[in-house]
């Protein structure tokens, strides 16, 4: 978003290279002004953030394109796209605030350009909804049947709800969402059904490949 809506900006991407950090993702990026660097930041050694001015900012649940596959959108838009069970916890009823990827990058632009420094900022969508209406709402875009829904036994300690309350980064930075649920959704759907090899790749585990390959990198030692 940054490279295409600012011209004259660098970035330095900084990342552990965890189980979901995906190099892949990077592909065609301007080399120029994209630098990826791999590091942990709660490596003091290694970064130092003493005295500098920031800003903080907080979200509700992420989804798009490129998000990991075992993540619940993704996860259930590539089974449901081959007819797979879609596995949903307990009763479907757990709650979470859904944003789309490129409104909390636009949020966390926002909070660095009109944020006040020692301040945190919410960045929440205000769409609220239970696992079971997003299931519901992703098999109707796929034109798949509920029948593919399986119930399966509930996780230990799962959070009923989680809730964020946008209103000071609505009312200090003049950010608001720009994709409702349903354009959102429906950007996520086409990106995951027109790039289901990036979606295997990740399955099989050959997205590791790619970093031994480009990097002689390892996923998951940093």
């Amino acid at each position: 978003l940054l490279l295409e809506n600012y011209p004259g900006c660098r970035i330095i991407n900084f990342d552990a290279l965890t189980y979901a950090g995906n190099l892949d993702n990077l592909a065609g990026l301007d080399a120029q002004r994209h630098h990826f660097v791999r590091g942990d930041i709660t490596d003091r050694a290694a970064v130092h953030t003493h005295g500098l001015e920031a800003v903080i900012t907080r979200c509700g649940n992420n989804y798009g394109p490129r998000q990991f596959p075992e993540k619940l959108i993704p996860l259930f838009i590539a089974n449901a796209l081959r007819d797979e069970p879609l596995p949903v916890y307990g009763d479907g009823m757990y709650t979470r605030d859904w944003i789309y990827v490129d409104d909390h990058a636009r949020g966390i632009i926002a909070a660095y350009e009109k944020g006040t420094a020692g301040e945190a900022y919410n960045l929440g969508a205000r769409n609220a909804r239970p696992n079971l209406d997003v299931i519901y709402t992703l098999l109707d875009a796929v034109n798949k049947p509920r029948t593919l829904i399986r119930y399966v036994t509930d996780r230990p300690g799962h959070d009923r709800r989680y809730a964020i309350d946008p209103t000071k980064a609505e009312t200090e930075l003049g950010w608001q969402p720009q994709e409702t649920w349903a354009s959102g959704l429906a950007k996520t759907v086409r990106w995951y059904a027109e790039n289901q090899d990036w979606v295997e790749r990740c399955r099989s585990g050959a997205y590791r490949d790619f970093y031994r390959q480009q990097y002689g990198l390892e996923v998951g030692a940093v």
